[in-house]
């Protein structure tokens, strides 16, 4: 396994440029399968997670052609198979989302239990009770969900999901956008991914409202058609070069972003101290400010609140401030495995059920420390770009999930870190 090497204490300064959304082109790729007409995403990130879906889509008969570095052509019109194998789904818990399409416009579908990030409990119950509301049999049957449309065809309905769940509220979306009839989703996801989904789909020929709201509407259309359609900006992967930035006392313009789908995460650094100013609806210049960095609590909530995928990066930002901070973690049980490793780092950190204390200003020294998940490795790459000495930071393959050439992007505005191959 590839390992990063880092030596801290550099400022970062320069320019970066944000790729494509992950979270995004996931779903979006997934929506290919709901045509049978070509379908184009363009500013698709290279990272190994959107490998896997394009091969997921292969294996299922699609073609997947990327004639330039962001831009994907994908046709379905050849899927001959509706089964996703356990190969691929056991890495990376998106392949889900082959479920809603597949079952949507061929009345079946077998996709094997997801895996991905050890970051806690993540079922899919709530995906399958929605489906079977929309009329499907859906049955688990040696590790693989298995769900058909008696008709052929699913039907509209009112579902209403216990809790939040943006994977389970794109899988419906899709599932719904050939049905008859009309679907109400209550309690549906916020999040920016969720509108850029249905901002394709809508491309695509299907009746979509309220995306972006917690109450959705699907009106069932026949069939839907090609579409050309750009992936939006990564939020997650903004927020991390904000800290990048802020950790580093370095001075960084963040380019080809959007502000707005991460407000709960600027107005919380701002509030301690980093200087964040948007040039243009797409730039912005970050510093810390003279002041320095000052501690203060974050309960990690669904959008458009604080989003658990940038918790570990600001705690380890939390290191560098002055004061104790509460981070307390709402969305997954187990996110907190990256705090063993800051430790190692020097850093104060205590927890308690579902909170970690941070006690900073806390000096971190490099060691060699292990990635447990995406955001974990994220963190870690963060502290070791503040601290003393050599980090070597292995299991590195949780982050190319994730961030498209991150070793690259962090050379260019002044990082000493290197991927050291074994």
């Amino acid at each position: 396994m590839d390992k990063f090497l880092i030596r801290g204490g550099r400022p970062l300064t320069g320019s970066v440029r944000i790729s494509g959304a992950k979270n995004s082109a996931l779903p979006c790729l997934a929506a290919a399968l709901l045509s049978s007409e070509t379908v184009t995403l363009h500013n698709v990130p290279y990272v190994k997670d959107l490998i896997t879906q394009r091969r997921l889509l292969e294996d299922l008969g699609a073609t997947v052609l990327t004639p330039e570095i962001g831009t994907n052509i994908i046709s379905a019109g050849n899927v001959d198979t509706f089964e996703a194998p356990y190969e691929l789904v056991r890495t990376m818990r998106a392949s889900v989302l082959a479920l809603g399409p597949l079952l949507a416009r061929f009345g079946k579908a077998k996709v094997s239990l997801p895996g991905g990030c050890a970051i806690g409990t993540r079922p899919i119950d709530l995906h399958l009770k929605a489906f079977e509301q929309l009329g499907a049999n859906v049955s688990l049957e040696s590790g693989d969900v298995v769900a058909t449309a008696p008709k052929g065809r699913l039907t509209g309905a009112e579902i209403e999901f216990e809790k939040v769940t943006v994977t389970g509220t794109e899988n419906v979306m899709m599932a719904a956008s050939l049905a008859t009839s009309v679907t109400t989703i209550r309690n549906a996801a916020c999040e920016p991914e969720i509108e850029d989904l249905a901002d394709l789909m809508s491309k695509m020929g299907a009746k979509i409202s309220g995306a972006g709201t917690p109450v959705m509407t699907i009106e069932g259309v026949e069939a839907l058609g090609s579409a050309e359609h750009s992936i939006i900006p990564d939020r997650i992967e903004t927020g991390t070069f904000i800290v990048a930035a802020a950790i580093t006392e370095g001075e960084l313009e963040i380019r080809d972003c959007r502000p707005e789908h991460l407000v709960a995460v600027i107005e919380q650094l701002r509030a301690i101290g980093v200087d964040i100013n948007e040039k243009d609806k797409t730039t912005l210049d970050v510093k810390k400010a003279a002041g320095g960095l000052k501690a203060k609590d974050v309960v990690t909530e669904p959008h458009p609140l604080f989003p658990t995928d940038m918790q570990a990066q600001y705690m380890t930002l939390m290191t560098q401030a002055e004061g104790t901070s509460n981070i307390t973690e709402t969305i997954f049980e187990n996110r907190f495995m990256h705090v063993g490793e800051l430790i190692r780092m020097g850093a104060d950190i205590s927890i308690s059920g579902n909170t970690a204390t941070v006690r900073g200003k806390t000096p971190l020294t490099g060691a060699k420390v292990i990635a447990s998940d995406l955001r974990a490795s994220a963190s870690l790459v963060l502290a070791g770009l503040c601290a003393k000495g050599e980090t070597f930071i292995d299991r590195v393959y949780h982050i190319d999930r994730g961030y498209e050439t991150i070793v690259r992007k962090l050379k260019a505005v002044g990082a000493d870190i290197e991927r050291i191959k074994e």
